[in-house]
C-alpha cells in the first residue's frame, strides 16, 4: 500500500513533468516559426525594397511623366543612368532647366521648355564613391532626391524644385 506523502508526491512528480512537456513543446513550435521566418528574410522575400512602389514626384508646376533607372553594364566601368521626363505646368516658359539625381550630378546644360511642354532629361551617374554603389546592382531600388532648377522667361527669376524619385534598378 502507497503511503499518504508518497501519492503526493508522485502526483507532484507528473504535474511538473506535464508542465515541462508543454512548455517543450510550445518551445520548439516557436523555434520552427523563427527559423522559417529567418529563412525567408535571408532569401529575400521578405525584402521591403521589393514592394516599395516606383514614383517620382515633385512640387506643383512641374510634372513627371515618366522614369528610368539603368544601373551600368557589369565590368565596363561605365556610367548609370537616370531618365526623367518632365512637363512644364506652370503656365509660364521655362528656361536654362536642369535636373539632378541624388548624388549623380545634373543633366548639364539648361534646356528651354514652353508651358506645356515635356523634355527628357539624361542624368549620368559616373565616379567613385556613393553615386557608383547606388545604381550598381540590378536588383536593388534607386532612392533619391530630384532637383529641378529653372528660370521664369518672363520674370528672369529663378527657383528650385525638389522631389523624390524611387524606381527599381533596370
Amino acid at each position: 500500500m502507497i503511503s499518504k506523502e508518497n501519492l503526493k508526491k508522485l502526483f507532484v512528480n507528473k504535474k511538473s513533468q506535464a508542465a515541462l512537456e508543454f512548455i517543450m513543446t510550445y518551445g520548439w513550435a516557436i523555434l520552427v516559426v523563427l527559423v522559417a521566418v529567418g529563412a525567408l528574410a535571408y532569401f529575400g522575400v521578405l525584402s521591403p525594397d521589393k514592394f516599395l512602389p516606383s514614383k517620382c514626384t515633385l512640387q506643383s508646376g512641374l510634372a513627371c511623366i515618366d522614369h528610368k533607372v539603368q544601373a551600368a553594364p557589369a565590368g565596363t566601368g561605365n556610367a548609370g543612368l537616370v531618365t526623367v521626363v518632365l512637363q512644364n505646368s506652370l503656365g509660364f516658359d521655362l528656361s536654362s532647366v536642369v535636373v539632378g539625381a541624388g548624388d549623380c550630378g545634373n543633366s548639364g546644360s539648361g534646356v528651354s521648355m514652353a508651358n506645356g511642354a515635356q523634355a527628357t532629361f539624361l542624368v549620368n551617374c559616373v565616379g567613385g564613391g556613393i553615386a557608383e554603389q547606388t545604381i550598381a546592382a540590378a536588383t536593388s531600388k534607386y532612392n533619391k532626391q530630384l532637383n529641378v532648377s529653372y528660370t521664369i522667361v518672363d520674370t528672369s527669376l529663378s527657383h528650385k524644385n525638389l522631389g523624390q524619385l524611387t524606381a527599381r534598378v533596370e
